[in-house]
């Protein structure tokens, strides 16, 4: 491990790893933009389980690439893996812009789902495996930060690319409705193809060679643990604890704000063009609280921080839900969405994934990490296909109240169940 802590080596390795959560975000959030004009193109502008099935396509495929990640990350190992998440990036941003059937986006937007699952549990993994117990925090938030960076990129991708939106009538035979859409898919090729050729760049994970030849003095004679291992009583609490802290990440609502920004947007009074200046506006404050959360986590530690950010967003939502009630519009609803994004990326988003990768022992890391990730995306795919019905039948202001309750439920969970972990060994979970 004293020589993959190296500065140089660590922090480039550890980036280029990372670049998988930079195509996690910019893969999962550009459908949120182009949602308003693929959906004209297809015909499912009023067809919200039509719509519900094309934001949802991709999180299917990340259950699938999360299910087989721990499985093959264990087999073939980490670095095999992070390149085949790259090849599935890159050809499916190029498929998605290209076709003209609806089936057919939906299974190119599925192949890319495989790519988010399994850049969404290796990236974290490899990096808190390459890097020292001091540095584990930061290092493994960092993947968080390319993942709000692609987030960010997407959003600007997409305003843009979009050309003027005043006439909605318009838009299936405008310029957005029969070509924008593509290239904002499109536009992902790029650090797409970047990330696989840098990825054989990288060395395999130190710990994971380890394990395979059994050569270390603190695992001498270990094996790795298989899914039915991991469902034993020894494992129980902690697997109970990585579940519950996976779903949460998504049940607490604040994605449905970067996939379903038109209507979060459009019930707040704004227009499809301020829309897409909103969005930036989240993204930019997204970027810049990961940063607090990168400079935070080795300080107050990852327990404080997510009771920070559950109970926040409890709060805000609650708000955010009784001024929707109200009919509020204009800036303050702005000021809301800014803040529950903010709290969320300074807490949830990325102490979730620092979490997931050091509360689980060196036996079961790879299949444990699998399976969470599983239980996220299922979250995120229960989250993102029950939107558009939940907000049509309580409105958006029942529906954020419904988040708020999570999280506040959340937050008692986690105050009784969340451990610490700031600055252990990864074998001493």
């Amino acid at each position: 491990m004293t020589q993959s802590s190296k500065k140089p080596s660590l922090y480039f390795i550890c980036t280029v790893a990372a670049l998988g959560g930079l195509l996690f975000g910019y893969d999962w959030v550009v459908i949120g933009g182009a949602k308003p004009f693929y959906e004209a193109f297809f015909g499912i502008a009023d067809n919200p389980v039509m719509q519900g099935i094309a934001m949802t396509t991709a999180n299917i495929g990340c259950l699938l690439g999360a299910m087989l990640a721990g499985a093959l990350a264990d087999r073939y190992g980490r670095r095999p893996l992070l390149i085949m998440a790259a090849v599935l990036f890159l050809t499916s941003a190029l498929a998605t812009g290209a076709f003209n059937d609806f089936t057919a986006f939906n299974i190119a937007r599925l192949w890319g789902g495989i790519g988010i699952g399994l850049a969404s549990a290796l990236s974290p993994m490899y990096i808190a495996e390459v890097a020292p117990a001091d540095k584990r925090g930061k290092l493994v938030s960092l993947n968080q930060m390319t993942i709000v960076l692609g987030i960010l990129a997407a959003q600007i991708v997409n305003m843009l690319l979009a050309h003027d939106t005043t006439d909605a009538s318009a838009i299936a035979s405008s310029w957005n409705g029969l070509w924008g859409w593509r290239w904002m898919f499109w536009a992902e090729s790029v650090p797409a193809a970047t990330f696989l050729i840098l990825s054989f760049l990288i060395p395999e994970s130190p710990r994971y060679l380890a394990m395979k030849a059994e050569s270390t003095k603190e695992q001498k004679g270990t094996r790795l643990a298989g899914l039915s291992e991991l469902f034993t009583k020894k494992y129980s609490r902690v697997l109970v604890l990585g579940l519950v802290i996976a779903v949460f990440q998504q049940w607490c609502g604040t994605n449905v704000i970067f996939n379903y920004a038109q209507e979060i947007f459009v019930a707040a009074g704004f227009d499809v063009n301020m829309m897409f200046i909103n969005i930036v506006i989240t993204g930019i404050a997204n970027v810049a609280f990961t940063f607090v959360a990168i400079f935070t986590v080795e300080r107050w530690g990852r327990r404080r921080l997510m009771l920070i950010g559950a109970g926040g967003l409890g709060l805000i939502y609650l708000t955010l839900g009784f001024c929707y009630y109200m009919h509020v519009t204009g800036f303050l609803m702005v000021l809301l969405v800014v803040l529950a994004i903010s709290c969320y990326a300074m807490t949830l988003g990325p102490i979730t994934w620092v979490l997931l990768s050091e509360i689980f022992p060196d036996r079961i890391r790879g299949i444990a990490m699998a399976v969470c990730t599983f239980a996220l995306w299922t979250g995120c795919c229960t989250l993102s296909f029950t939107f558009p019905s939940l907000n049509r039948a309580l409105g958006t202001y029942g529906t954020f109240w419904i988040y708020s309750g999570v999280c506040l439920c959340s937050f008692l969970y986690l105050l009784r169940y969340c451990p610490e972990t700031k600055g252990k060994r990864l074998e001493e979970k």
